[in-house]
């Protein structure tokens, strides 16, 4: 690592958490790999340090961009120490709703296009025996709630083989961080958001989740400027934990989870218990 500080790689850095990653890691005086699907949506973001910044075309879901992507990244700076996983949309509808081909369409993003991006970069981090592997997931990696099951089924997937993956590349020296926000002000439900065709059995389950959302687009309680600078923060710190929660929203809900897991694995001891030969 130079003087210059950590090489970064961050896909979907055209809005959102990508963008505002992006912009913490300029203000920091590091260098970085903006990518998007449209370069020229990043063109703001080279201006701001022509010498530090790299704006590449990368859809994740193509595998010769990813390949082409990365070579471009090494060609310029000779190295990537930190990739973060950021690029996808979001989906909301009851699980009937949703049809397979949008069920698939979402993994391909924020699953495949996620896993495609980590493994192409591993051999370089194996071989410098460093490196920090960043997976945008979400509190509904861990948490679900009606009408967001196919998001929360692409999350849940990424931060199972992440948490395997975790295990795997520590003796190479590698960390893996899992970071997990809840409601941002991003544009999360703005362009990058498709709901699904409305069935009326479930307006009452559903329902006031598709409200809510119309809602609460642009009111969100988390701020993405301060949840950049706490995943930069928590890379510089070397990764200490294995999940990141951000969002004055995320640990309540997380806490929740657990104690209703807690509860069942109570109530169901014995029976597990009683199921050996």
């Amino acid at each position: 690592m130079s003087a210059q500080g950590k090489v970064w790689f961050v896909t979907g850095s055209s809005s959102g958490f990508g963008r505002s990653i992006v912009e913490e890691v300029i203000a920091r005086g590091e260098r970085v790999v903006a990518t998007a699907r449209d370069p020229r949506t990043l063109e703001d973001l080279v201006a701001r340090a022509p010498d530090r910044v790299l704006a590449v075309r990368l859809d994740v879901t193509k595998e010769e961009q990813v390949q082409e992507s990365i070579a471009a990244a090494l060609k310029r700076f000779g190295a990537i120490d930190v990739l973060v996983n950021n690029a996808g949309y979001s989906l909301l509808g009851a699980v009937e709703e949703t049809s397979d081909a949008e069920l698939r369409a979402a993994f391909e993003p924020l699953f495949f296009g996620a896993v495609a991006m980590t493994r192409a970069v591993l051999p370089h981090m194996r071989e410098r025996r460093t490196g920090i592997l960043v997976q945008l997931t979400s509190v509904a990696g861990l948490v679900t709630y009606p009408g967001v099951g196919a998001y929360s089924a692409a999350k849940h997937a990424l931060e199972g083989l992440s948490e395997a993956l975790a295990k795997e590349v520590a003796p190479f020296g590698v960390k893996v961080l899992l970071v997990e926000p809840g409601m941002f002000r991003t544009s999360l439900l703005g362009p990058s958001f498709r709901p699904m065709p409305e069935l009326a059995a479930y307006a009452e389950t559903v329902g006031p989740m598709r409200a809510y959302v119309v809602q609460s687009a642009g009111t969100q309680p988390g701020d993405p400027v301060k949840a950049a600078k706490a995943i930069v923060a928590a890379v510089a710190a070397g990764a200490p934990t294995l999940r990141l929660f951000l969002g004055p929203d995320a640990p309540g809900a997380i806490r929740e989870k657990l104690a209703q897991v807690l509860e069942d694995v109570n109530r169901t001891e014995q029976i597990a218990l009683s199921t050996g030969f």
